[in-house]
This record gives structure tokens, sequence and C-alpha cells, in this order.
């Protein structure tokens, strides 16, 4: 059954999208509020736009404001393909008031002391908690994936790293260098500034997070463009922030699009670095409009094509359990899902018949209902490059053992699809896809299996099954990877590096590593009458 704060939230849905969502009759657990509900904003009774349940403006300088030009978009439930409401659409002017609210700001910000900085990100992270089923809720309804993985991945991982990285802003901190001569040598860590985030839509509240943590404990301000198909998510973790007491201009949210709000931050002369997570292509575009510019600093999460390796001595009912997870997960819209399988060819065969079975048993429909494991794509624009894809491997030769076709007559749903037979030359085996789909190719020798897997312009993530430890440590030695597991897929913890090697992105998000992203270092330089260490 969907609990209270589920229907709270679908009760003030449009009529189709009311009856598009099943939820138990027990009356106990799904009482239609009288009243609106407790949603937009913290006061009861009543939201902040005074119209619905979703918060749809631009969030700057702590409040919510229509775009200059007051132009707005349609945001879809990709489970019946229905408009859910429309939100306000930033542009170039809209931009530049939210970068001026941010500089202002971030005279005092930078100045404001680590444990304070520690304590309002604590806040922040026991509001997310409460409203945690809320912001699940919202987050399905947007993006489609199933609610019981919204809760139990999205927010958990959200709520994580929030207080992961309180724990950094009363702790960055400089050396005293040894050099040489009468000086005394130190380095001062400081915030970049401005910083810019360019969110995806496939994780719209955790990528959004894995930007704002950091860079609010290190004492920037930041700006945060979430993806066209998914913003409310973030509107309402705007208002969040509010009520956990962040100052004016420190946080601002401009749903919008691509060239007319993503671009403008990307070439702004006054954001001092900006941070990207999508595709390959678009990351290109972000790096040079940055070049172009002020020289910003600039961080890319990008694509990947990432290879799973089964060994002869693989646990194959593990290693089918993490194939599933490692390309059906989040409907195949993972930047490191497995979407090559090398399967060493005296297993192979056991290994497809095995993942056929499971593949054939999972769950697929309304993203609402808790037995779901797989709900739609994001939009029709993915659901048709998915489907693309497909055809494409059929065409080419591929043999199509489970799935591909339309899974809904309504919605966005596709099948979860193997292909078998395929080879290295083909475009499923080369392009990154984003969507529920497997190529399984065989392999004889770890020397072979290692150059075609290495054999891709991108380099984010990797796998591997195996029982013997050699034959692991050797895998992630030569496999060219930023993320590598051994006998586990798709394992995620805050206190992890995340980025990739070649195309797959520049810089490491997450861990100890992002607070580089976003801080400079200042080598101070005292001149003193005598050397240090002299009598």
């Amino acid at each position: 059954p969907i609990s209270k704060a589920t229907v709270s939230v679908l009760y003030w849905l449009p009529a189709p999208l009311q009856s598009s969502i099943m939820y138990s009759d027990d009356s106990s657990d799904c009482n239609v509020p009288a009243k609106r509900p407790r949603l937009s904003g913290l006061k009861k009774g009543r939201s902040s736009n005074g119209k619905s349940p979703f918060q749809t403006k631009l969030f700057i300088n702590n409040k919510f404001v229509d775009a200059v030009g007051g132009d707005t978009f349609a945001t879809v439930n990709p489970a019946t393909g229905e408009d859910i409401c429309q939100v306000a659409e930033a542009r170039e002017e809209d931009v530049n008031i939210a970068v001026a609210a941010a500089r202002k700001a971030f005279e005092s910000w930078r100045k404001t002391d680590g444990s304070k900085r520690r304590d309002l990100l604590l806040k922040l992270a026991d509001l997310m908690e409460e409203f945690q089923e809320e912001l699940a809720t919202l987050e399905t309804l947007d993006n489609g994936k199933p609610l019981a993985e919204a809760k139990a991945v999205d927010l958990q991982l959200c709520i994580k790293c929030v207080r992961y990285y309180a724990g950094f802003a009363d702790k960055i901190m400089g050396q005293t260098l040894p050099v040489d001569g009468a000086f005394m040598s130190f380095t001062k860590v400081e915030p970049k500034g401005v910083c810019a985030a360019v969110i995806p839509w496939n994780f719209p509240l955790l990528m959004m997070i894995w930007k704002l943590a950091p860079a609010l404990a290190a004492g920037n301000c930041i700006i945060v463009k979430p993806a066209e198909q998914t913003p409310l998510t973030s509107l309402r973790l705007a208002e969040l922030i509010v009520a956990a007491g962040f100052p004016p201009g420190v946080v601002a949210v401009l749903p919008g699009f691509g060239p007319s709000c993503g671009g403008v931050l990307a070439k702004h002369m006054d954001v001092d670095k900006v941070g990207f997570t999508g595709s390959t292509a678009v990351g290109h575009i972000i790096m040079k409009l940055a070049a172009e510019s002020n020289l910003k600093s600039v961080s890319l999460e990008l694509g990947g094509k990432s290879p799973l390796v089964i060994c002869a001595d693989a646990d194959i009912d593990n290693a089918v359990a993490a194939a599933q997870v490692g390309v059906f997960f989040n409907q195949g819209q993972v930047c490191t899902a497995s979407s090559r399988i090398f399967v060493h060819e005296s297993v192979h065969d056991e290994f497809v018949r095995k993942l056929t079975a499971a593949t054939k048993k999972r769950v697929q429909g309304n993203p609402f209902d808790p037995d779901v494991q797989m709900g739609p794509q994001v939009s029709k624009e993915q659901f048709d490059i998915v489907y693309g894809y497909i055809k494409k491997g059929k065409a080419e030769g591929a043999s199509c053992v489970v799935g591909g076709k339309k899974a809904s007559a309504k919605g966005y749903f596709i099948q979860p699809t193997i292909f078998v037979d395929v080879t290295d030359d083909m475009t499923i085996a080369r392009e990154e896809i984003f969507g529920p789909v497997m190529s399984i190719l065989k392999f004889k020798t770890m020397d072979e299996v290692l150059k075609r897997a290495n054999n891709s312009c991108y380099g984010l993530a990797a796998g591997i099954f195996t029982k013997d430890i050699n034959t692991a440590f050797r895998y992630l030695d030569d496999v060219k990877a930023g993320t590598v597991w051994v006998n586990t897929y798709n394992s995620f913890d805050t206190a992890q590096p995340f980025g990739g090697f070649k195309m797959s992105g520049v810089g490491r998000e997450l861990g100890p590593h992002v607070m580089q992203l976003y801080t400079e270092v200042k080598t101070c330089m005292i001149k003193v009458d005598e050397p240090f260490g002299h009598p």
C-alpha cells in the first residue's frame, strides 16, 4: 500500500493522472485529505505557489519568482505521457539575476564559519529525511522510476551524501610547508566562488546533491540547472533549503533548457566553476563554452559503455543477478550500465539461459505499484532513441532473445531486452544506449577480453565475476575505467570517488576527492628574521 504522504501528493494531481496510479483501498493507510496537503513550503494547509502542491517557479535569492520573460514549459509523467504541470523557464536574463545574487551572497557566505555551514547542511539532511516519502513520490512522478527504488536508493543516498559533506565543512585546511631560507610558508584552501551545476534527468535529486553538498560545504554559492524533463524535486529541495536557514543567494534553481540556460551558465563570465553530468556530446559543448569565456573550472561526468566480464569460474547465479542490476536498474538509464557483457564461452549458454529466465520474470508497469521493478523511459525522445537502437541491433544481425518491444500502449515503456550473437563492431556494442538493452558477447582468454573491453572511447566503469584473486587483480590493473567492481556491480558509497577515464569525464565526484573541484589553494609566504630551526 502507498502511504498517506504519497496519497497526499497524488490527490492533487489532474484526474487522468490520479486514475493511472494504483493504491490500496485500506482507508487507514490511504485517507484522501480534506484539505490541501502539506507539500510546498512547511506551512500546513497551503502551498507556496497558492495553486498546486508542486513548486513551479524559479528559485532565486530564496524567493520563487516567475521567469522574466514569462515563459513556461510542461513537465510530463512518463508513465502516462500526460502533462503534470507547467514550470517556469529560465533564460539569459534570469541567469544573470541569479548569478548577481550569488556573487553578492558569496562575499559573506565564504566567510561563514565552517561549523555554521556544517549545521545548515545537517539541518537540510534532517528535513530531507522528514520529507523523504514526498521527495521520492515527486521523483517517481516526474522521472518514472519505481517508487520503491526512489525511496530505498535515491533518497537514502541523498541524505547520506549531505551528512557526509557536512562533516567536511569545518575540516577544510591548508598545510605548513618546509621551505628553504628565512621564510614561513603555508597554504590556505578557499572556495571557488559561484558554481553552476547542470543536472541530468536519470537521478535528478541525487545528482543535484552530489554537486550541491560539497560545493556548499566548501563555502561556494551554487546555481543548479535541473534537466527540463525532471525539475520538480529540485524545486521542492529549494523549499527545504530555505527552511533549513541557508542565506539568500547561496543556492538558486533555474529550470530551463540547455542552450538557453545551461549553456548561458557555462559561458557566463561571472561563474567560476561549472559541473555537468550527462552525455559526452554535451560535455564537449560545456567544455568549449567554458574555454571560450573565462576559462572557468570544469568537471564532467559523462557517458559510458561499461564492460562486465563473466569468467569460467564465476558464480553464475550471482553474475546473473548483477547483470540485471547492471543493465535494467533505473530502466537502463544509468551511466555505468554494464551494457557490454563478455561471457566466457564455456559458461555462455548456462549464463544466457538463466539470465533469460530471470529477465522474463521482471515486473514492469506502474511505478507506484510496490511490486514493479521497472518503469518507463523518462521521455518520448528517450523512448525513441532506445527503440531505435533495438531496431539497429536486429538489422545488424544480433539475436534478440528477450524483449525488444514496447511494453505498454500508454507511456514510454520498453521491455527489458537481451541480445546475443553480438559482435564488437555492431552499433549496440559500441554506442551508449541509455536504456534496458543488454548485449552479450563470447570470449576465450583474458588477454582477448581485456583488449576488447578497453576498445572503447569510454572508460567510466567495469566489472568482473571470478573466484580467482589473481584474475581479479589483473583486471583491476589493466582495464581502463574509473570504477571497477569485482563480484558485484553498481554498488556505490559516498566515500568512494566517482568519475571516468577517456571520454567518460573530467574530475572526480564523491569521496574526499570532490573537494578539490570546489576549492582553490592559495600559497602564502612570509619573510622572517631568521630561518626556522635556528636557536
